[in-house]
């Protein structure tokens, strides 16, 4: 039986120390041999069939780790079209509630109906500043400048009370922190950070009853029968979440299959459990140079206000991380081990 460890290595093999899972993830060797294949595959001129099939491979692996069933998975490319459909389902005036500093493709799209009334409030406050007339609480289950986590079953039970519905964002949690997307109306992620994906795939998991959501940008990949819906208006949309689909960029779910696969041979509790250990070990290293990052436990994110300034000089020695907001921010993920840990530490201010 193979161990955590056996898997991971025979995956990974960085020529740096690679600290930056939260901007996007190494891609595992499994992943870049199912690209290669998938571009000899068209390069030889042969049928597509396989790559079609990796997407609803994609699908229903998303939906495993979601936690719902397949039929309420879109795939797509990426979380600002994603937030862009539930914006449009909106009426003018409807409250939607947001954090504040939230990544971008959380928060834009309701901004620019320009008809809406978005409200942002520190993250902490989020739950308790759902009110009555608030349609929508739309939030990322961690947040990508500094790892900080959403209180999301207290945010539930608060839109619950109201009568909101939520959107959460886990794009920075899916891979490494059960995602529970069957407590909340509509969730989505991309697929190029923890998930260990190529850009260019996003999920978007919607409501039984799919929410109201307008299939505004719907093509022929989003027919019942996509094959019969490539000329004129489609006939008849899915009568589930693919009606929400566009049109797959099969290179990458091609990678993304096999990542997928990684992801759950080892499983999202493992991963969580090292991802974790590695993050601990970090803060009680700051903490011993005299660093105080921002508080976020439970977080594989740690964000150190002030020393983004180095991320530049860390860069050229060969030790990768983020600048965000100032911050010097440190994600830690499967690949990752104690002598990486470590050598962050070396190389920082005491």
């Amino acid at each position: 039986m193979e161990t955590f460890e056996n898997l991971v290595r025979a995956e990974f093999a960085p020529k740096t120390t690679y600290l930056n899972t939260a901007s996007n993830s190494l891609l595992p060797a499994r992943t870049v041999a199912a690209l290669q294949d998938a571009v000899r595959l068209r390069a030889q001129g042969r049928p597509l069939d396989s790559l079609y099939a990796d997407v609803e491979a994609c699908r229903a692996a998303y939906a495993r780790l979601a936690g719902v069933p397949v039929e309420r998975v879109a795939v797509g490319a990426t979380v600002a079209l994603h937030t862009s459909l539930i914006a449009a389902s909106l009426p003018p005036g409807a409250e939607v509630l947001t954090a504040e500093d939230d990544f971008t493709s959380v928060l834009n799209p309701f901004h620019t109906r320009g008809d809406l009334k978005v409200r942002a409030v520190p993250l902490e406050r989020i739950a308790d500043s759902v009110r009555p007339g608030t349609a929508l609480v739309a939030v990322s289950a961690a947040q990508s400048a500094d790892g900080r986590i959403t209180d999301l079953p207290a945010l539930r039970e608060a839109a619950r009370a109201h009568g909101a519905r939520t959107y959460v964002d886990f794009s920075q949690t899916a891979g490494w922190l059960p995602m529970e997307a069957d407590a909340f109306d509509y969730s989505a992620s991309i697929t190029y950070k923890w998930l260990l994906g190529p850009h260019g795939a996003a999920f978007l998991v919607v409501p039984e009853d799919l929410g109201d959501l307008p299939p505004v940008q719907a093509s022929w990949a989003a027919g019942e029968d996509p094959w019969a819906s490539c000329y004129g208006p489609v006939a008849e949309l899915a009568h589930s979440a693919r009606r929400f689909d566009s049109s797959p960029a099969l290179f990458t779910y091609a990678g993304l299959r096999a990542s997928l696969e990684l992801i759950e041979e080892l499983g999202v509790d493992a991963v969580r459990a090292h991802d974790l250990a590695l993050a601990d070990r970090f803060r009680a290293g700051l903490a011993a140079l005299g660093h105080e990052p921002v508080p976020a436990p439970g977080s594989a994110i740690v964000s150190v206000p002030g020393l983004g300034r180095l991320q530049p000089e860390l860069s050229a020695s060969g030790i990768e991380v983020s600048n965000r907001a100032g911050n010097l921010r440190a994600s830690f993920h499967l690949y990752n081990t104690a002598a990486d840990v470590d050598r962050l530490l070396e190389a920082l201010p005491g």
